[in-house]
């Protein structure tokens, strides 16, 4: 067997400020360092952070008053920064720039009396974080169908955002519908599914036609790993989300030659690593690493941790 790995894959510029924000925060105030929600969504970083020192919380109540408390990755509602401010707490906000914007993109919309349209996951944290920007005029909506039937007060002020982690086509077939029926629709200056989706999807495009079998390596809690699986999927051959190498099964490789590998954004190399030693102990005997776009983004650490 043959292995494919993936290029670009793994850690996003967004998902590597929000792991150094816990990791500075425990050199500068010491251990414990509390965080709302799992700052990204992998468990393996998550018991990596915990064996370092930090404790996740859903519940700002479980927070002891006077502390600092980090915001994960996907963004929280404006509400949750009012409730720390109720419990004395030092917000270290570690939420992605680019789910930052959508944020600010929703602020706009809702100051200009606009109904915001707000493809995603409902359920999602980001989702719910950018819904609490403007809570009363936000219609979230995951499907063709949904835009179909939704329905606005004035159709000549709506405007759309996009959760940053969906996949390309699946927001295009839903904005397509929006489009059509809101002819005014108002759409943010830059796109909102960020960079490293797009090129993470794009890579595993362009391998079609070339793998019999996909490996996808994140969190099931992981939005953007589980684009990138249904995205193999759809190649027409089989396509498995794993979190490491205990998941992954030796049935499947029966009559496969050649394995695409790729990872999520939340997903650190050292899971990919584990899944491809597990890989040559099951007979494969290369392993190639694929070019692809190159990242050169980085972002700034929370201004409380800059040195």
């Amino acid at each position: 067997m043959k292995v494919l790995l993936c290029s670009p894959r793994g850690f996003c510029a967004g998902v590597e400020r929000a792991i150094d924000t816990v990791e500075r925060a425990l050199e500068k105030y010491g251990r414990p360092v509390y965080v709302r929600h799992e700052i990204v969504h992998n468990k393996v970083v998550v018991q990596d952070l915990e064996q370092k020192g930090a404790i996740f919380v859903e519940d700002l109540a479980a927070v002891p008053q006077g502390s600092n408390v980090i915001f994960s990755a996907h963004g929280v509602a404006p509400e949750v920064f009012d409730q720390a401010a109720d419990y004395n707490l030092q917000a270290i906000d570690a939420t992605c720039p680019l789910v930052t914007k959508v944020h600010l993109d929703a602020r706009r919309f809702a100051a200009r009396d606009y109904t915001i349209l707000l493809i995603g996951h409902a359920e999602h944290v980001e989702v719910e974080g950018v819904v609490g920007e403007a809570p009363e005029r936000t219609i979230v909506i995951a499907t063709p169908e949904e835009a179909e039937q939704v329905q606005v007060p004035d159709p000549t002020k709506v405007g759309v955002l996009t959760q940053t982690t969906l996949s390309l086509n699946e927001a295009m077939q839903v904005m397509n519908v929006l489009k059509r029926r809101f002819p005014d629709l108002t759409e943010p200056h830059k796109e909102t599914i960020c960079y490293a989706t797009t090129n993470r999807q794009t890579a595993v495009k362009e391998m079609r036609g070339r793998v019999d079998l996909w490996l996808v390596i994140g969190d099931p809690m992981s939005s953007n790993s589980n684009r990138l699986r249904e995205l193999g999927a759809d190649s027409g051959v089989p396509a498995y989300l794993v979190l490491g190498p205990e998941e992954v099964k030796e049935e499947w490789f029966e009559g496969v030659n050649t394995i695409g590998i790729t990872s999520g954004a939340s997903t650190p190399e050292v899971s990919v690593r584990a899944v491809v030693d597990r890989l040559r102990g099951l007979g494969a005997t290369s392993v190639e690493e694929v070019a692809g776009i190159a990242e050169t983004i980085t972002f700034r650490l929370p201004m409380q941790l800059r040195t």
